[in-house]
């Protein structure tokens, strides 16, 4: 099969097979009566996200969690309190020997808190789910052609506070759970058989925001290998810009850092790589990097007239850097760049490329229904097209710095970003996650507004002024091509007020106040940063308050919002509002808004927690959709027991007029109010009801609900018909109930079960705001209830060609198979795992003996001079009269070898040797040549006391030459 019937899904590579028992099922669209509200699935596979920089590895197996905290043991008496200060001396569970054995071992990226139970006491805010401190552990071993590289640890994203250690010495420091945390491992590096032990401690109990934030390492990690002389983290800006002549140029500035022992000249040579990889410009420049310093290169490359980026065709050009040394390419990076201009006119909103563009905005926050903060790159990607089917062209990062990966999504999708600082302070730790944000995503062109804070109670203060100021610069010194915003909730009319030192206002609600602050500031561009607020519950078209459910029908919302019709409505009419973002595209887990407990979600989302449309999709879709007719019905039509009672009738379109039938009798033609809807009043009788949208007479599209009769099997649709075999590739997969006729049942709440095979379960969900079923399980079989007809299971597909199948049942209905087409796309390279052994390391050397000594003998409590500190393969020099040394060593054994016992194994030991366990004579060499050592370990808890007495011979090295580590037995 070539590449091309892969990517369409045809035979062989998995084409749909979602059925009840064993009989196809054609998936039917809303406009047949069938009534199912998700998209018919793509035949085809998702494309993998390019990796900018070509030195760095995923880090993300192999990692051992422990959930809870582990306190520090205090050092017993002066020596261990001299020694717990020193570099490499961590003591507890930061300690390099720490036993980790019975600590779960966990796949990253890993939200802990996503598996947890809801529980009332916990906060609120974060969804009623503890998270707690947690830590993780991973070994790691270094390739002996690794030394003399640049070595660096990328995290991308730790919730919430972390302190993250390095072979026993404590590497770094981070207060964010948004910014990544990038940590020089090459002063600590080891090589060869020496491992190194990665330990971070994450303390989620911080809190940044008053929603769902997850916890743990919720995003990518990395290790990146590069030359001793190459191109920064994040250390090229690409970002075009357009001549007066209507002419394009890509400035391009690399900042280089050496870790060489004296100043180094390199080239930097930059190409500007066209859609279809066709090389369009190069220029190099020579530059001198000084002996562990930074030093820039910046050059500029004639892009001529090259295709625009817009929302409507995001054309990618490439930007590639490379550094050669002695005419060798030894780095590189590619930058994904695009060319478009930016403004804000304050009478005319928004132009991109020149072009008006209305901002048709949604807020996001980074959680979703199974996987908590966690998110599959495509399952992000699967998101960001619900929101690009219903027009949405915008999304605002609230209310902090997003995965990387979701950018590079919208870079290709056509979105354009507001993207959003977290914590308001310019303190140094704090402007340094602003200047880490600014310079991490400052190539993006869906990139279009910077924004320092949201909603501050100190923005109408003159304190909050001088702290933007100071925000502002460090923005613009590292970009100064976009125009800075800030998320206001008031204080516009304040003497002092934060409104006068950014570029575009931002309001947040205080819709009424449009036109007034208008007024009084003529000059000043504004846009909505925040609106809507209106609550829906998927599914439903009643409020029923004391069961926390809220009518679908767009008449609920916050004191401070106001419904999806009436804010769009304030936006739209006003050319100078250069457009909005809905507080929220989707709902979120936590700020359970206007509920508390039982609710564990928001209302707020066009989607619910699942990616499920609520009505509010189809009213955006007939606000924003331009390029094709839409026309949509509320509610379904499946009412037992309503016979003869009125329904209100919502039909949604941007068409002309709107015609509503029932049972084929004509209900009226009304002109379409594209804003706030179209509504009728019709007694509820059985059968089909139709609206047919018409421009000028023509019908140019219907939308259709039919009776549904009671539910008789499950159905499985998935996303995508065919994945990525590549242990990697994510999808959701919707679980519905259907009737006789195949008919979508939107009223059914029946619980289901499922299993999954050739694919690993990831999490679940029915985007129910108040259900407290669980989200994740530990093996391949699952359950969930429908909410409303829905419910959803999220897959990654295992590695390697073959099928993935889920089976689901439900009691009394028939039973669902899917299988899926697993594709033969290699995985991603991943840093191999190493496998848990105990090692020893750790050695005091005593001074030469010219008699045997006794082997109890020990440095004295504090005597940190006398006993050298030596590592496991580190040979003690010939000398020219052989002798004696004790080799001693303090260990904790692993719980298991304490409780039965182990194998102690030196690789290599120099000279006679006796080995000697906590007093005890276990082993002896009696040879002088270099040889290996092993003895058994009886059971017995620590610590133990290991002391290798060595009787070298003159002028030959002796010791411990190998590494030496205890195995069970």
């Amino acid at each position: 099969m070539d590449r091309r019937q892969l990517l369409l899904g045809g035979a062989g590579a998995g084409a749909l097979l979602a059925v009840p028992g064993r009989t196809a099922v054609v998936m039917q669209g809303t406009g047949d009566g069938h009534g199912f509200p998700m998209p018919a699935p793509q035949r085809r596979l998702l494309p993998r996200l390019p990796d900018p920089d070509p030195s760095r590895t995923r880090l993300e197996l192999g990692w051992r969690f422990h959930e809870g905290d582990i306190p520090t043991p205090e050092p017993q008496g002066h020596n261990d309190t001299y020694l717990s200060v020193k570099a490499g001396n961590a003591f507890g569970a930061a300690a390099m020997v720490y036993d980790d054995s019975d600590w779960a071992e966990v796949r990253l990226p890993h939200d802990w808190a996503a598996g947890q139970p809801f529980v009332r006491t916990a906060n609120v805010s974060q969804g009623y789910r503890p998270r707690g401190i947690g830590w993780y552990r991973r070994a790691l071993r270094l390739d002996p052609a690794d030394r003399g590289k640049t070595i660096e640890l990328h995290f991308d994203g730790i919730a919430t506070n972390a302190t993250i250690w390095v072979n026993g010495s404590l590497a770094a420091h981070n207060w964010s759970g948004y910014n990544s945390v990038y940590v020089d491992l090459t002063p600590f590096a080891r090589f060869g058989d020496e491992t190194n032990m990665i330990v971070i401690r994450a303390d989620a109990n911080a809190k940044e925001g008053w929603w769902y934030e997850g916890a743990g390492l919720y995003r990518h990690v990395w290790l990146v290998r590069r030359a001793p002389v190459a191109i920064v983290s994040d250390g090229v800006h690409c970002d075009p810009r357009q001549t007066p002549d209507g002419h394009w140029r890509v400035p391009v500035t690399a900042t280089l850092a050496s870790i060489d022992r004296a100043a180094a000249s390199v080239t930097v040579e930059a190409s500007l790589l066209d859609p279809d990889g066709r090389e369009i410009a190069t220029e190099r420049t020579d530059v001198t990097v000084p002996v562990l310093g930074r030093a820039d290169a910046a050059l500029t490359l004639d892009a001529g007239t090259p295709a625009r980026w817009s929302v409507e065709t995001p054309t990618l050009y490439t930007l590639r850097a490379r550094v050669l040394r002695g005419g060798e390419i030894v780095d590189e990076r590619r930058v994904a760049i695009g060319f478009r201009s930016v403004r804000f006119d304050a009478d005319k909103g928004l132009f991109v490329n020149d072009r008006p563009v209305k901002i048709k905005g949604v807020c996001l926050h980074q959680d979703h229904a199974g996987v908590g903060v966690a998110v599959p790159d495509a399952l992000l990607a699967w998101r960001l097209e619900r929101l690009k089917a219903m027009g949405c062209n915008a999304i605002r990062m609230s209310h902090n710095a997003p995965t990387a990966e979701l950018l590079d999504w919208c870079d290709r999708m056509g979105f354009l970003v507001m993207d959003e600082n977290r914590n308001f302070n310019p303190a140094p730790d704090y402007l340094a996650q602003l200047e880490w944000l600014v310079r991490r995503d400052r190539n993006h062109p869906s990139v279009i507004l910077w924004s320092v804070f949201n909603e501050e109670p100190m923005q109408g203060t003159e304190a909050g002024v001088e702290m933007v100021r100071r925000m502002s610069a460090a923005v613009r010194r590292l970009d100064d091509s976009r125009p800075i915003t800030a998320a206001m909730n008031g204080s516009f009319y304040n003497p002092s007020n934060v409104s006068t030192v950014v570029d575009v206002m931002g309001f947040n609600y205080y819709q009424g106040d449009y036109d007034k602050f208008h007024r009084l500031n003529p000059t000043k561009p504004m846009t909505s940063s925040e609106d809507t607020s209106a609550f829906e519950t998927r599914g439903a078209f009643a409020t029923d308050s004391a069961g926390h459910v809220i009518t679908s029908y767009d008449t609920d919302a916050a004191s401070w919002g106001g419904t999806h019709r009436a804010s769009w409505k304030n936006i739209v009419e006003r050319p100078f509002v250069a457009g909005g973002f809905v507080w929220t595209g989707f709902d979120y887990h936590g700020e359970p808004t206007p509920y508390e407990w039982p609710t564990i979600s928001s209302f707020f989302g066009i989607l619910d927690l699942c990616g499920f449309p609520k009505t509010a999709f189809d009213i955006h879709s007939a606000h924003w959709i331009v390029d094709r007719p839409v026309v949509a019905i509320a509610p379904h039509w499946t009412w037992p027991g309503r016979e003869g009672e009125p329904i209100k009738v919502f039909v949604t379109s941007n068409a002309e007029t709107v015609a509503l039938m029932l049972n084929g009798r004509d209900l009226g033609v009304q002109r379409v109010d594209r804003i706030m809807g179209n509504e009728w009043a019709v007694p509820y009788a059985p059968g089909r009801i139709e609206a047919r949208a018409m421009r000028g007479g023509k019908v140019v599209a219907t939308a259709v609900h039919e009776t549904a009769g009671a539910p008789v099997a499950l159905r499985l649709t998935p996303a995508r018909t065919v994945m990525a075999g590549d242990d990697e590739d994510a999808q959701p997969i919707t679980i519905d109930a259907i009737d006789a006729r195949g008919r979508h049942v939107p009223t059914a709440n029946l619980a289901t079960r499922f299993t999954v095979e050739g694919a690993t379960l990831l999490g679940v969900g029915n985007g129910d705001p108040n259900s407290h079923e669980p989200e994740q399980f530990a093996g391949p079989a699952g359950e969930r209830s429908l909410f409303n007809g829905l419910a959803q299971l999220i897959v990654r597909a295992d590695a390697g060609r073959g099928r993935i199948t889920v089976r689901a049942t439900a009691s009394g209905l028939k039973p669902a198979v899917l299988t899926l087409g697993r594709a033969d796309i290699a995985p991603r390279a991943q840093i191999a795992v190493v496998p848990a052994v105990l090692k020893l390391r750790d050695w005091r050397r005593s001074p030469v003996f010219t008699q045997r000594p006794d082997p109890g003998l020990a440095p004295a409590d504090g005597d940190n001079n006398s006993w050298d500190f030596i590592r496991s393969g580190e040979p003690t020099p010939g000398e020219a009269q052989p002798g004696w040394r004790i080799y001693r060593a303090r260990i904790i054994p692993w719980k298991r070898i304490a409780a039965e016992g182990g194998v102690i194994a030196f690789d290599a030991v120099g000279g006679k040797a006796e080995l000697w366990i906590d007093g005890t004579r276990i082993a002896v060499k009696d040879g002088a040549d270099t040889a290996p050592l092993r003895a058994p370990i009886g059971p017995g808890a620590g610590p133990r006391i290991v002391a290798l007495l060595v009787d070298a011979p003159a002028g030959r090295p002796s010791g411990i030459l190998g590494p030496v580590a205890i195995t069970t037995r």
